[in-house]
């Protein structure tokens, strides 16, 4: 996996043995799952994402488990895209359930914004681009990605993309289908989804427009500090201008990103395909 190397901690001492790997750096921990700097015996660096110690045993956190192993199983089908985080292997070791992943130098987009690094303003196009792209490979794999987000698309000092993260991803519907319970991060969730109706790989175009908003304005379109904030904004259908924040942006950029911004999944882009054509129309920007 990618990573700021200023986010690495400093070592607590030896690595630990992990199964035929040695946990280096703790990079980080989320709600699920920590993520570490790995090396094999043959001295290859990896990332390992391990399920955190409290999910990995009881019924009650069963749900937790299926979770992870799902998103595994969904990187596993997806991965082979230069996009998209490589993957080498998954399964458990001593009871804890890992996913043995690349690992790359580089940082998440949500950093990036969050420091105003200078990456963003020299590869913008690039990156949304490839943010596309990223998207558009996995709706042809037959996924919804479903979290989609700054936080989990990483980016490197030269400006390439890594999509990751796939636990809350779903199979791509034919048609619009409601989801056995609401999941994600609000601010970037579609409306349909919020108010748990029906939704298909149109959440996740919503959920690429927030992100595109972000990126060229620093600020979230329909921002708000509670699931139902945030729905009062969707439901005004009111959003500042790309171009009254970013007078930079050129117009029709901004028409592509409102379009999928659309409250009303039928006034969004009807495929990332289509998204993607505009923005390199648009961009004219050289994409892997």
């Amino acid at each position: 996996m990618t990573f700021d190397a200023a986010s690495l901690s400093a070592s607590s001492g030896a690595p630990q043995r992990f199964g035929p790997y040695y946990l280096q750096e703790l990079i980080n921990t989320g709600g699920l799952a920590e993520i570490w700097v790995a090396t094999a015996s043959d001295d290859r660096t990896f990332a390992i994402r391990r399920l955190l110690e409290p999910f990995q045993t009881g019924f009650s956190n069963r749900a937790a488990r299926q979770r992870f192993e799902s998103g595994c199983e969904v990187h596993k089908a997806v991965h082979h895209h230069e996009l998209i985080i490589g993957y080498h292997d998954h399964g458990k070791i001593d009871g804890a359930p890992y996913c043995l992943m690349e690992f790359v130098e580089s940082s998440n987009l949500k950093l990036l914004l969050a420091r105003q690094d200078p990456v963003l303003g020299e590869f913008v196009g690039n990156i949304l681009i490839d943010m596309a792209i990223a998207l558009e490979h996995m709706h042809d794999c037959g996924y919804l990605h479903l979290d989609f987000k700054p936080e989990n698309v990483l980016v490197s000092r030269n400006g390439n993309v890594k999509l990751c993260d796939f636990d809350l991803s779903q199979p791509k519907p034919d048609k619009p289908k409601k989801s056995s319970g609401i999941s994600g991060t609000p601010l970037y969730m579609a409306p349909e989804q919020l108010r748990g109706d029906a939704f298909d790989h149109r959440a996740d175009i919503f959920a690429f427009g927030v992100s595109a908003y972000e990126v060229l304005t620093g600020e979230k379109p329909f921002p708000g500090e509670s699931p139902e904030d945030i729905q009062s904004a969707h439901a005004s259908g009111l959003l500042d201008p790309i171009r009254e924040l970013n007078p930079d942006v050129p117009k029709k950029l901004e028409a592509i990103i409102h379009k999928c911004l659309s409250i009303e999944p039928d006034d969004r882009y009807p495929y990332m395909s289509v998204v993607v054509r505009d923005l390199q129309t648009e961009l004219y920007v050289d994409s892997p």
